[in-house]
């Protein structure tokens, strides 16, 4: 079993939502985050002052995964969230050593 850990651009998360649910996967959990990268952020005005915005909004993806799909939804993330401009995001993967669903017990895949 995977984690994947993709951070986004927040407009994509619907595009990758549903090309993650056409393969198969249905748990994702959505943190809206700030980050900074290649992309640097950028300057806006506000009151008339200039100020500087470091941290630009992104959306944290993580998603427990059985091996089997796991290339596959690397594939479907790739695609759905690529827009081929800088700012794009990055995918994590980890290793997940242990899966418990709460309400049953179950454990390993069949938690997922």
């Amino acid at each position: 079993m995977k984690l994947i850990t993709a951070i986004i651009k927040p407009f994509k998360l619907d595009d990758v939502r549903e090309a993650l649910s056409e393969i198969g996967v249905t748990g994702i959990t959505a943190t809206e985050v700030k980050g900074s990268g290649r992309q640097k952020g950028h300057t806006e005005l506000y009151r008339g002052a200039e100020y500087v915005v470091d941290f630009l909004p992104k959306i944290k993806l993580e998603i427990a995964i059985d091996d089997g799909l796991l290339q596959s939804a690397l594939d479907e993330i790739t695609k759905a969230a690529n827009t081929g401009k800088i700012g794009d995001g990055k995918i994590f993967v980890s290793e997940l050593s242990e899966i418990i669903r709460i309400r049953t017990g179950e454990s390993g895949a069949a938690a997922l």
